[in-house]
């Protein structure tokens, strides 16, 4: 591990999820990191592998806490894959399960839905996730229907306890119907070089900070950025041993990337 010179970097990548909040609690430092990042003229991008939320109602969230960062500040796993299935299959159809960030993002690229041949089956976080829906999406994938998830995490920290995420929702139909999903959120590297073209940033002068290796620290490692792993989420010195790779460095919490910036680390 090594030191990163945050006051050369001109860009950030932050994971949200036990990085800037935990449930509807921001987490301590964050306020004074947004506020640096601001007068440091530095660009910035939330990037999320929650599918759930629109950028709008990230940007509103972030709002009633008591946070300003502008809409176009944030990416989300959703748009992200409805980016690529535009890419892939123009016009496409999907059987989608998910809340109104996925659904939103599949129409805006003109994706319709249809839940009785469809060209995709997508799965985000969903409140909705039943035996039903479950037994549908097994079905159309076994009637030939391609795989699609809108991330491979299968946890996520909640405001009381870990929540099952987009990965462990996606594991069932894997494994009834044999067939592998595609994952479009971190650590894709598609994800990753749509978030540094949106900074207008080469990877070299960007960083990646977040919560978790197995998405965060790898998504920047593979991406040739520099990368912060934070332990205010769901990653602990413990589980970090587990991995076969580094991060460049290891902090307390988004606050410690300001002190270190200001040679107080």
């Amino acid at each position: 591990m090594y030191s990163i010179d945050f006051q050369k970097k001109k860009g950030f990548i932050c994971d949200m999820d036990g990085v800037i909040y935990h449930g509807n609690q921001i987490l301590p430092g964050v306020p004074e990191f947004i506020q640096w990042l601001n007068e440091e003229k530095k660009s910035y991008l939330f990037l999320t592998n929650n599918s759930g939320s629109t950028p709008r109602e990230l940007q509103q969230k972030l709002a009633r806490m008591g946070l300003d960062v502008p809409e176009e500040h944030f990416y989300t796993s959703a748009l992200a894959t409805a980016a690529f299935l535009k890419s892939q299959a123009p016009g496409c159809s999907v059987y989608a399960l998910g809340e109104a960030g996925l659904l939103n993002a599949l129409y805006d690229a003109d994706i319709t839905m249809n839940d009785i041949d469809p060209d995709y089956v997508v799965i985000g976080e969903s409140q909705n996730y039943s035996l039903n829906t479950i037994t549908k999406a097994i079905n159309l994938v076994l009637g030939g229907a391609k795989l699609i998830g809108a991330n491979s995490d299968v946890s996520a920290p909640g405001e009381e306890s870990t929540v099952p995420a987009c990965g462990a929702l996606v594991a069932p139909i894997e494994m009834a119907t044999g067939t592998k999903a595609y994952f479009c959120g971190k650590p894709n590297p598609l994800m990753m070089r749509t978030g540094l073209r949106l900074l207008k940033c080469h990877s070299e002068d960007a960083v990646m900070v977040g919560d978790r290796m197995d998405t965060d620290v790898i998504s920047g490692l593979e991406s040739g950025m520099s990368t912060v792993l934070v332990l205010s989420g769901i990653s602990t010195p413990e589980t970090m041993k587990t991995f076969s790779y580094r991060p460049s460095m290891i902090l307390d919490g988004v606050g410690d990337i300001v002190r270190a910036a200001k040679g107080e680390v």
